[in-house]
C-alpha cells in the first residue's frame, strides 16, 4: 500500500468515526433532558426554572424533567451535577450563591465552579427582599431595628448555610449590632412556614416566592436592595440610608464540563428564544425576575467576577463552613 493510499484511508476511517459524533451532538437532544434544581421545591429557584419548563422542552423538542435536590445551600446537588455525564442530558440551575458565594464559605466544595461546568447561559437577575414576621410592627428597617433591639435577642431565617440570603442576614446583624441567631432551613418553603408562625422573626430572600405572603398580609417586606414592579410601595435599602445592599441574584443553567460545545450553543439557542417571549418575560416580571437573554461566556465572567466580591463579604461576617 503506498503512502498515499495509506492515508486516504485512515483519513476516510476518521471520517468514520466522528460523523456519527458530530450528527449525534447536532441531533440532540433524542431524550428527556433533566434538569437539577439544587433546592427543594416552592423556592425561588424552583418557581423560576418551573416558569421556563413547558416552552423551553418545545423549543428544544423534548421534555424536560426537573430534579429538586436540595441541601447545604444548593451545593449537594450542584455537586451531583457536576459529576454527571457530559452528554447534555443533564443540566444544573445555577445561582450566585452556589457559584459565586460557595467556593469562598465551604472549605470541602464539592464542585470548582470554573473547573468543573459549562455554563449555557443566564435566565435572570433578582433582588432581594428583608421580610419580617408582622408581630413586629415594622414597616422600615429603623423600627425593625428598634423592634429587635427592644427585644434583645432574635431570629433569621435563610434558604440554606452558605447563601446569599445566610450572608445578608449575617451582615445585617453585624452592621445593625444585633443580637440575632441564624436559623438554616432546606430551602425557602420551610423557611416561609416559620417565618410566617413567628417561629423565626426575619429572613433575606427574594420576591419571587416572599411576594404573595406579603400581598396577603402573613409577611411585612420592610426593604428590598433593589426596586421591584412586583412590591412598588417598599423603600429600597438605600432610600432608607443603607447604600451597601445592592446585592441582586442571578438564575442561569449551566452543564457538567466536558459537555459539547454544540450542545451549549444549542440549549443557550433555546433558553434565549424562551427569554425573549413576551409572555414568559411577562411571567418571570411578576415574579420579580428580569429575564437577561445572554451569551455562554456572559454567566461564566458572572462567576468570575462575583467570586471575589462575595469572598470579600464572607470573611467580612467571618462565615466559613466545613
Amino acid at each position: 500500500m503506498s503512502p498515499r493510499t495509506w492515508y486516504r484511508l485512515a483519513g476516510a476511517m476518521a471520517l468514520a468515526i466522528v460523523a456519527p459524533a458530530a450528527h449525534a451532538q447536532s441531533a440532540w437532544p433524542q431524550k428527556p433532558v433533566t434538569i437539577v434544581v439544587p433546592f427543594p421545591p416552592g423556592g425561588g429557584t424552583d418557581l423560576v426554572v418551573r416558569a421556563l419548563q413547558p416552552m423551553l422542552a418545545s423549543k428544544l423538542g423534548q421534555t424536560v424533567i426537573i430534579n429538586n435536590v436540595g441541601g447545604a445551600g444548593g451545593t449537594i446537588g450542584s455537586g451531583q451535577a457536576a459529576r454527571a455525564p457530559a452528554d447534555g442530558y443533564t443540566a444544573l440551575a445555577v445561582t450566585t450563591s452556589t457559584h459565586a458565594v460557595s467556593p469562598s464559605l465551604y472549605k470541602n466544595l464539592p464542585y470548582d465552579p470554573t473547573r468543573d461546568f459549562a455554563y449555557a447561559g443566564f435566565i435572570g437577575t433578582s433582588p432581594y427582599v428583608l421580610a419580617a414576621n408582622p408581630a413586629l410592627k415594622a414597616n422600615s428597617l429603623a423600627a425593625l431595628t428598634q423592634a429587635l433591639k427592644a427585644r434583645g435577642q432574635g431570629t433569621f431565617a435563610s434558604v440554606g448555610v452558605g447563601t446569599v440570603s445566610h450572608l445578608l442576614g449575617e451582615m445585617f446583624r453585624k452592621d445593625q449590632g444585633l443580637n440575632l441567631t441564624h436559623v438554616p432551613y432546606r430551602g425557602a418553603a420551610p423557611a416561609y412556614t416559620d417565618l410566617i408562625g413567628g417561629q423565626v422573626d426575619i429572613m433575606f430572600d427574594n420576591p419571587v416566592g416572599l411576594a404573595p405572603f406579603v400581598r396577603a398580609g402573613k409577611l411585612i417586606a420592610v426593604a428590598t436592595t433593589a426596586a421591584t414592579p412586583i412590591l412598588p410601595d417598599v423603600r429600597t435599602f438605600a432610600q432608607q440610608g443603607m447604600p451597601s445592599y445592592t446585592q441582586q441574584l442571578w438564575y442561569g443553567l449551566a452543564f457538567p464540563k466536558g459537555t459539547p460545545p454544540a450542545i451549549v450553543t444549542r440549549m443557550n439557542a433555546a433558553l434565549n428564544e424562551v427569554l425573549r417571549d413576551p409572555a414568559v418575560a411577562a411571567d418571570l416580571a411578576s415574579k420579580g425576575v428580569d429575564v437577561r437573554p445572554d451569551t455562554p461566556a456572559a454567566l461564566g465572567q458572572a462567576v468570575a467576577r462575583d467570586t471575589p466580591f462575595w469572598g470579600d463579604i464572607v470573611r467580612a461576617v467571618g462565615a466559613q463552613l466545613d
